[in-house]
């Protein structure tokens, strides 16, 4: 787990590599964009949001079996699964096959790989490194935007992503992951941001519950000043806040986030900003998620935790298939 967080700039340009030459066998317009995946294989798609507010296409993550109501013959769809046996990607898959919508499958073989080779359908093969999926959003992200690239949805942005591959430094942020994760231990993880950066938060819980082996939540401003904050009222358990800030976040939201801070510690949790840093909306996520990366990984080995294996989830997909 240590070098691949050392490792994931090297991500990217692979990402890009390997889906160069993949274009969606129908020559068309789309009108919308719908990408199916869960756990780690699904990431990509949130980043995508956030890092594109204004993507020409109105776009869906599906995190389910089947495809969502939104698709129709004018959508683009793309398949993720890093092992390619998820049972919900491929249920989406098959559905897409059957109703000869047009479909790119993201993976690093299995079913998903066998299927798209038989129907001779675009495929974009990421290499199998042994790597768990959460650690791989790097390829899967840079093969999104390849493919975007190729249907003319998106202008190339290669040399962009690149460059900001190239800024990152995992090392210069491994004491910083390390010493929040000190402070973490026997605590359970809220995270925060703004509504511009909620696939931070979100992604960062994941992280905690799947390299940590621990509970975390997550949620954004301002929505979680209407409903969630209220929870602050009777707090029971050691919570520990991280609040995103960005400093182009509205300035409403960065009144709301001092605030809250001001209130959860009044009621005595725990509460960290991070501030998210970067030279540009790219830089900024991927800088944060490594920072996530390093958290709970240091985390897992305070609780003397292997942070790689999920064994829990494993168990529970064979008794699926009992």
């Amino acid at each position: 787990m240590r070098q691949t967080i050392l490792d994931f700039p090297k991500q990217f340009k692979i990402g890009l590599e390997v889906a160069k030459k993949v274009f969606p066998k129908k020559k068309q317009k789309f009108s919308n964009l719908i990408i199916c995946g869960v756990g780690g294989s699904a990431l990509p798609g949130d980043i995508l949001l956030d890092a594109m507010p204004d993507f020409p296409l109105y776009t869906y993550i599906h995190r389910d079996y089947g495809l969502p109501p939104q698709t129709d013959k004018q959508s683009l769809i793309i398949a993720i699964s890093y092992s390619g046996n998820t049972e919900e990607t491929i249920s989406a898959y098959e559905t897409a096959i059957a109703k000869n919508y047009s479909v790119v499958a993201i993976t690093t073989g299995g079913q998903l790989q066998k299927m798209a080779q038989s129907h001779k359908l675009p495929l974009v093969f990421i290499p199998s490194t042994g790597i768990q999926p959460r650690c791989a959003t790097g390829y899967l992200f840079a093969a999104i935007l390849q493919i975007l690239s190729n249907t003319g949805i998106i202008k190339s942005c290669s040399n962009k992503l690149l460059q900001m591959a190239k800024n990152l430094s995992p090392k210069t942020i491994k004491i910083q992951g390390q010493e929040l994760a000190k402070k973490l231990f026997n605590q359970i993880p809220i995270v925060y941001a703004s509504n511009s950066f909620k696939s931070l938060a979100r992604i960062w819980k994941i992280k905690f519950n799947e390299n940590s082996k621990v509970l975390a939540f997550w949620n954004f401003f301002p929505e979680l000043n209407h409903n969630e904050m209220v929870g602050l009222t009777n707090l029971k358990g050691k919570f520990h806040f991280l609040i995103m800030r960005d400093g182009a976040d509205h300035i409403r939201n960065l009144k709301r986030m001092s605030l809250f801070a001001d209130l959860a510690r009044a009621k005595g949790a725990l509460v960290d900003f991070i501030e998210i840093d970067g030279k540009d909306t790219l830089e900024k996520i991927f800088n944060n998620l490594l920072l996530g990366d390093w958290v709970s990984y240091y985390l897992a080995l305070a609780y003397k935790i292997d942070p790689e294996p999920v064994k829990i989830v494993e168990e529970f997909k064979k008794r699926l298939t009992e």
